[in-house]
């Protein structure tokens, strides 16, 4: 069932939201070369703490940490841990907080120092994906109108598309109906069409070259089979009368 959200629930979502934005801009400074992994997770952990927030992934289905940080072929879902960053890494880091009941999520992909410019352009093209789908998130048009579009885009660059993880409701739970595939099967239907109050998280998962993924023996972490790298772009959204609104990105970003 898909719930939609009041326009008051939506901006209580935004808070939630904006504390997700905050911990990106707060992390920024520590995601360099000689940052160990599982730091960036106790500075999220403290700052959406601090701020009234609490870390939605902690103890999800068993995750241990605050956030997810999936290092070059890691796709999603890498725990933080005693990796040490290093000059020409990528890290994509993935923060879910509730605030008031309600959650927020995003992903954003760092780059660390200088970084091979195939990879560079592989995060950037990431972030494209997302809004590309962004153009059809609006009333009148289904969940795989968007799904097309970020597989057209990440396809036009020659990038591959994970299958097996996808974008999400979201709401009072952190993953609620439906769900938003970054590619388009005919075998799922078009999918839900989209009314204002739907609240999800559009999240492209792209690869430098096979979209093929496994699970590490952690039970966690998703690496691309081919061991190439994977960037990941994410935010939440909210379906309106007019333009979706970012509730996940500051209007300067």
């Amino acid at each position: 069932m898909i719930h939609i959200k009041s326009e008051a629930e939506i901006e209580q979502m935004r808070a939630a939201g904006k504390l997700v934005s905050d911990t990106f801009k707060m992390l920024q400074e520590y995601a360099v070369a000689g940052t160990a992994t599982e730091k960036l997770d106790k500075l999220a952990h403290d700052f959406i703490c601090d701020h009234g927030g609490t870390p939605s992934c902690l103890n999800y289905c068993g995750y241990p940490k605050t956030i997810c940080t999936s290092v070059n072929e890691q796709v999603v879902h890498g725990i933080p841990g005693k990796y040490v960053l290093r000059d020409g890494d990528i890290v994509s880091c993935d923060i879910v907080a509730e605030l008031s009941g309600w959650h927020g999520d995003a992903t954003r992909t760092f780059l660390i120092g200088e970084v091979e410019p195939r990879v560079r352009d592989l995060v950037e093209v990431s972030r494209e994906c997302f809004f590309e789908g962004l153009k059809f998130a609006k009333p009148g048009y289904r969940v795989s109108d968007i799904s097309k579009a970020i597989q057209a885009c990440a396809e036009s660059h020659g990038y591959g598309v994970v299958e097996e993880y996808i974008g999400h409701g979201i709401g009072r739970q952190m993953h609620e109906s439906p769900d938003i595939p970054n590619f388009y099967d005919p075998r799922r239907g078009k999918g839900a069409r989209l009314l204002k109050g739907m609240v999800f998280a559009v999240e492209p998962m792209i690869t430098l070259g096979s979209p093929r993924v496994r699970v590490l023996s952690d039970g966690w972490t998703a690496v691309t089979a081919d061991g190439l790298a994977s960037a990941h772009y994410e935010n939440t959204v909210a379906i309106t009368d007019g333009e979706p609104l970012i509730l996940t990105m500051p209007v300067e970003e």
